[in-house]
């Protein structure tokens, strides 16, 4: 019999939801940011942007605070950026990339 523990799954799938939500969150910002300085926004424009996006940093905040899951989603965002890090570093070190698996395929097991 599988024993599954309700409270962590709930704590584990909702931080990842939460931390999908930040990085979609953090991509509107940025979007949000060069529109801005594309100078085509009028100033309510960029106010009614700037309240929008505060009003969801707000909402964000809210639910990790009551769902008790901020650490589990600080959790996620570490792991992916962990991977983008490493992604990144793969794409603009193809030949360190190489020799890491080059290194691995040619390791022998005692």
């Amino acid at each position: 019999m599988i024993n599954i523990d309700e409270k962590n799954l709930k704590h584990g799938v909702l931080g990842l939801v939460m931390a999908i939500t930040e990085v979609i969150r953090d991509a509107l910002k940025l979007q949000a940011v060069r529109r801005v300085k594309s100078g085509r926004l009028t100033n309510e424009e960029v106010k009614r942007l700037g309240t929008a996006l505060a009003e969801l940093d707000k909402a964000i905040e809210e639910i990790k605070e009551e769902q008790g899951v901020t650490e589990a989603v600080q959790g996620v965002r570490d792991n992916l950026d962990d991977l983008a890090n490493d992604v990144v570093n793969k794409i603009l070190n193809p030949k360190k990339w190489e020799e890491q698996i080059g290194t691995r395929n040619t390791t022998k097991v005692g």
